[in-house]
């Protein structure tokens, strides 16, 4: 028989089966090509084939963009952590400070607020400012309050803070109890204005009682 007898009645020829199955291959996979010999006989080779980004959407996900939201969201907090308040920074500095003290400033505030003048212990008090460095960038000083007479004595301090004008913009009070002839304590005198602009500290009132 010739080759080009034709086929038998009923049976589809081998060569149209063949291209179907490389047709529904090829539209499965995407990645794999058919081929046919001059017999009849087919073989798929396998292909790697790049994807096309013409068909993608939106961006796809990867280190380098989590990275960038990673920077991004430490650089936010950073920015959140500056813009805290004086205050807040102040209130940080305070924990620090135990509550005896605290105790100490209300009732420093309390004596003071019957004292006319200065006080009668003025000589008895000294004030020393604190670097931005040490203090987490709060205006603070230390007063330095010594019981220069012959019996145990309580103290009241008021620390006034002026700006360039000579006018108070706060006042701070710190006081000692019980505190022993000859004896020395130092005490946190804590601002809650920012640090600029600057301030000048001066002791208002001292008394002792």
């Amino acid at each position: 028989m010739s080759r080009g007898t034709s086929p038998q009645p009923g049976r589809p020829p081998r060569r149209t089966i063949v291209w179907g199955v490389c047709a529904a291959v090829t539209a499965v996979l995407t990645v794999t090509s058919c081929s046919s010999d001059d017999d009849g006989g087919s073989t798929a080779t396998p292909t790697r084939s790049a994807p096309v980004t013409s068909n993608f959407s939106g961006e796809a996900p990867s280190a380098l963009a989590s990275l960038a939201e990673s920077k991004k969201a430490r650089a936010s907090a950073s920015a959140s952590a500056a813009a805290s308040s004086a205050s807040v920074r102040a209130s940080e500095f305070e924990a620090s400070v135990s509550a005896d003290i605290e105790r100490s400033r209300a009732e420093a505030q309390k004596q003071l607020s019957k004292v006319e003048g200065r006080g009668n212990a003025i000589g008895d008090v000294s004030l020393t400012g604190l670097p931005l460095n040490e203090t987490n960038n709060v205006r603070a000083f230390l007063v330095t309050i010594t019981n220069r007479t012959d019996d145990t004595a309580s103290y009241a301090v008021q620390v006034d803070l002026s700006d360039s004008d000579g006018k108070v913009a706060e006042t701070v009070f710190v006081g000692a109890q019980d505190l022993g002839p000859g004896k020395r304590v130092q005490r946190f005198a804590i601002s809650r204005k920012p640090p600029q602009p600057p301030l000048t500290a001066k002791i208002a009132k001292a008394q002792r009682y």
